[in-house]
């Protein structure tokens, strides 16, 4: 009795399990079309926010003392035009203002977001940014990049420590290894040669030479005082 209802258990329970399966299959098909279309759907958003701010650079340590926008854009232009010999007119400017509140960051300057009509003045102010002084400039990121990026700082750190060529692109690390420093970790890696061989090719060839001469020399001396030595009937026959 007890097998028979084990087994009666546990045909029951396969039963219902095999019913609970059929049950949930559509249920996992239908959950993997929902995950993938939001997949798309979040790749389509950051899509957009990246064009969004495809044209804005920001612009950091501008001293903050103007009165107006109007005054703001002359001030930037006055900078660029100064450091980069680049000129910026009214109408490539979109939008440009100050990020953060004034009230509560009164010892501190603000940075300035500018947005640009077109996309080429922005990749030409990014491209000579290094000329100017006390500013900083940057890409405009969002929050979630930005996050990226902070946690890429000790990637990026530790690879350029070894030689290498890094540098962030939007929120990938970009690492291109140094040829100098890789041949120099090839050659202190590399097993060091024998005695034998530290010698430069010419000189083993002449040490060659030296002891074939020498060789040949005590070949012929030997040659010689075994002939000295043939007794003197010999020699008179």
């Amino acid at each position: 009795m007890q097998s028979q209802n084990a087994e009666l258990k546990d045909s029951i329970t396969n039963s219902i399990m095999e019913k609970m399966d059929e049950k949930l299959i559509p249920v996992i098909e239908e959950n993997k079309k929902l995950k993938t279309k939001v997949e798309k759907l979040e790749g389509e958003i950051e899509y957009l926010k990246r064009t969004e701010k495809n044209n804005n650079i920001v612009v950091f340590g501008l001293e903050e003392n103007e009165q107006s926008s109007t005054e703001l854009i002359q001030k930037l232009k006055e900078t660029f035009n100064q450091y980069m010999n680049i000129k910026i007119e009214e109408y490539d400017i979109n939008k440009i203002y100050r990020l953060g509140n004034k009230k509560s960051d009164k010892n501190k300057t603000r940075p300035v977001l500018c947005l640009f009509i077109n996309n080429w003045k922005k990749t030409e102010i990014i491209k000579n940014k290094k000329n100017l002084k006390n500013i900083y400039i940057t890409e405009d990121y969002s929050k979630d990049v930005l996050g990226k990026r902070k946690e890429l700082q000790a990637k990026l750190i530790e690879e350029r420590q070894k030689g290498n060529i890094v540098y962030l692109k939007y929120d990938k690390l970009i690492v291109k290894e140094n040829n100098h420093s890789q041949e120099k970790r090839k050659r202190q890696t590399s097993a060091s040669p024998s005695s034998d061989n530290n010698q430069p090719k010419k000189l083993q060839t002449v040490n060659t030479m030296k002891i074939n001469r020498t060789n040949a020399f005590e070949l012929m001396r030997h040659r010689s005082s075994s002939f000295s030595n043939i007794p003197n009937t010999i020699k008179n026959q």
